[in-house]
């Protein structure tokens, strides 16, 4: 393959939605792979929004928004399989040890798991997207009781 054929290869795998491209010819062997995350902005909103309903709950006297965050790097599934219902979607109630989602690293699923009792309030990320390490997946306003 002429170096000309890889560059153009390389920035149409930029411009395209692929995420991974392997090509192994002959003796040559290309590998690219990126994780592209959408809807950036819109989380750090959403970050920022969650951050500020705890002050203003409190006043109402119901109990703080706490979130639920990754605890590694990889692509958080939202449903069992593509074609299932989601674990849980805004306004369910969630018991400590139910799976809210699975986020997949290495060819790993890890189930996460609510580490409280409480009602999702909002989901902080989408489906397949990419997370990282701390990143805010889920808004739950925790039960009364958990205190």
């Amino acid at each position: 393959m002429e170096f000309k054929e890889i560059q153009t290869l390389m920035q149409n795998f930029k411009d395209s939605d692929i995420r991974e491209l392997e090509i192994n010819q002959d003796s040559f062997q290309l590998y690219l792979s990126k994780n592209k995350q959408t809807h950036k902005h819109e989380d750090l909103i959403t970050t920022e929004k969650t951050e500020q309903i705890p002050s203003v709950k409190k006043k109402a006297n119901e109990q703080p928004t706490q979130n639920i965050t990754a605890p590694l790097v990889g692509t958080v599934y939202l449903q069992p399989t593509p074609d299932a219902d989601p674990y849980v979607k805004s306004g369910d109630h969630v018991k400590k040890g139910d799976v809210v989602c699975v986020i997949e690293a290495m060819k790993m699923m890890t189930e996460i798991k609510s580490p409280f009792n409480g009602t999702i309030t909002s989901i902080c990320v989408s489906n397949e997207e990419l997370v990282e390490v701390e990143q805010p997946l889920f808004s739950v306003q925790e039960d009364k009781d958990n205190a």
